[in-house]
């Protein structure tokens, strides 16, 4: 038998119960992201249609300590939540893009990474 070969033994029923959790969670995750998506793209309309400043770095500066003193008070990296963070941004940013070209032409300001 190669390395490559699945094992015959069988999946502790612990490690089942814990799948099905993982499996919750993942969906869960993508539900929120979802609805979060949702809210940052209603925002984004507005900024674009009201003409307010995009960029709020006050505001950035805000949520990355907010998000940093999450992560350490769950016990989660504050590295990796920043870069989870940071993947969020640069939908968001791509979002605000699409939103802002179907406004073309309304002297839209830069993308607000935080809505």
């Amino acid at each position: 038998m190669s390395d490559n070969e699945p094992t015959s033994v069988p999946v502790p029923s612990e490690i089942i119960r814990l799948r099905e959790s993982i499996d919750n969670i993942d969906a869960a995750l993508v539900y929120l992201l979802a609805e979060r998506f949702r809210v940052t793209r209603r925002v984004g309309e507005l900024k674009a249609v009201g003409g307010l400043p995009p960029a709020d770095p006050a505001r950035e500066q805000e949520q990355i300590a907010r998000l940093t003193r999450i992560a350490e008070e769950s016990g989660l990296d504050p590295d990796f939540a920043e870069q989870f963070r940071q993947f969020i941004v640069s939908e968001v940013i791509r979002h605000h893009e699409l939103i802002a070209a179907q406004h073309k032409g309304e002297n839209l300001p830069e993308v607000d990474t935080y809505a």
